[in-house]
């Protein structure tokens, strides 16, 4: 192996007390087999390669993020306090030039969970990129921010979080939402009013490999990423894309993940989903080590791994080529594209209807967003759950415009909450991280 003067942190939290059922793919053995790995090749034994433990995030770290219903204490265990906190001593680790980078390779994961949390969906209650972007912000107030997201499935939790900020650019690369959960993800979601372009989605086909993920990394993310010019790009580093992985149609290597991220170079990687616990994790998660740490890792292998039999059709190729130039020309043409799809409407209204399928909750929901051109414009929500919780928040956004903050304190003070049936009533100042509840 060379060595480079790359510093590459490592945060190892199983959560050992924490899973959906004893058998269930999300359980420990998904750290505990990439840890064995990690010992077995020594990589903790060399310089350059430094394992931090994971702090605990607190109830105000989740609450600059969410609207927990009825609170954080409802919603979450100590483990997913850990599990944030663990992504959050990574980008201390960074930001504080301990390291040149950091990988959280912790559990629950949380691509999944959005804005408002009744509840858990796709095995996330919280989410844990966007607790440790927003704790750094408070912290070193580092602004723009790029989230790279290669779960196999479509975050939509954390599009939904910064599908108002135009500080936050997200792009998600995943199997197309029509062939799995949770059924979304599409070139069209490209971000609300105030932050056109800052969402950017790639659906491939089923039985994409190396060649596709990596055509789309480099003839579209990069040129993005190099034209937004973020402060820090974070990996939301899902593995479940893996030829192996249980419960996806990708085919997606070890080789590819690390080829990946040593042309991405994150500044944080953080575990997301990825279920084929000893036939893909472990060698995925070694190989993004190295490549994080600047280190020869083409001998990396998973050992059924076979060119012949994850080679991606002629088809799927042309498909991928002409998605990703469609895309990039969308996105180049952003600009336009606002006053074309805004105009002059002073708010827009979206109507959704959201199932948490880890809990079984339905919740109808309606979000109001002022059109602005100052900041990410004042955000109201009106919840009704299947459980009975009723709830309204109003959001100011992070570097608020004066109209958007004045606005947003009056509707909060003139909410009567008997009179429309409201249980609980929010208030999240995201800009002065002040977060009130009556």
């Amino acid at each position: 192996m060379r060595k480079t003067g790359r510093k590459t942190g490592l945060v190892f939290f199983p959560a050992f007390d924490w899973a959906i059922s004893p058998t269930h793919p999300e359980r420990e053995e998904r750290l505990l087999y990439t840890r064995d790995q990690v010992f077995e090749e020594g990589l903790l034994d060399l310089g350059n390669i430094i394992e931090f433990k994971p702090a605990m995030a607190a109830p105000e770290d989740i609450q600059r993020v969410h609207i927990c219903v009825p609170d954080v204490g409802s919603v979450v265990t100590e483990s997913h306090l850990i599990s944030a906190g663990g992504a959050i001593t990574a980008a201390d680790k960074v930001l504080r030039g301990e390291v040149d980078n950091a990988f959280a390779l912790v559990r629950p994961p949380g691509h999944h969970a959005m804005r408002v949390v009744h509840g858990a969906r796709g095995f996330c209650n919280i989410n844990i990129e966007a607790v440790m972007v927003e704790n750094l912000r408070k912290k070193y107030g580092r602004r723009r921010i790029a989230i790279v997201d290669t779960d196999c499935h479509h975050g939509d939790g954390t599009q939904d979080i910064y599908w108002h900020d135009p500080d936050t650019l997200y792009i998600s690369i995943h199997q197309d939402g029509r062939t799995l959960y949770p059924g979304s993800g599409f070139p069209e979601e490209f971000g609300g009013p105030n932050a056109l372009g800052t969402t950017i989605n790639v659906p491939l086909p089923p039985n994409t490999s190396d060649e596709g993920f990596l055509h789309v990394l480099d003839h579209l993310i990069l040129p993005v990423l190099e034209e937004f010019k973020p402060d820090l790009i974070i990996n939301s580093a899902g593995q479940d894309n893996h030829y192996t992985d249980p419960i996806t149609n990708m085919r997606f290597s070890a080789q590819g993940y690390a080829t990946l991220n040593d042309r991405l170079r994150p500044h944080i990687a953080v575990l997301e989903g990825g279920y084929s616990i000893e036939g893909a994790l472990p060698y995925v998660n070694v190989g993004i080590i190295l490549a994080m740490a600047g280190l020869d890792y083409s001998s990396v292998r998973e050992p059924d791994y076979n060119p012949a039999a994850v080679k991606q059709s002629k088809d799927i190729t042309k498909y991928i080529e002409e998605v990703t130039s469609d895309i990039y020309m969308f996105w180049k043409s952003r600009e336009s594209l606002k006053a074309e799809l805004v105009g002059d409407v002073r708010y827009v209204k979206r109507e959704r209807d959201i199932f948490y399928d880890t809990d079984r909750i339905r919740e109808q929901q309606q979000e109001i967003v002022r059109v602005c051109d100052d900041c990410g414009g004042l955000i109201t929500l009106d919840s009704v759950a299947s459980t009975g919780n009723h709830i309204f928040a109003v959001i100011v956004p992070g570097r608020s415009c004066p109209a958007c903050r004045v606005e947003g304190e009056k509707v909060f003070d003139s909410i009567d909450r008997a009179k429309h049936g409201i249980r609980h009533l929010y208030f999240q100042d995201r800009d002065r991280d002040i977060y009130l509840v009556k």
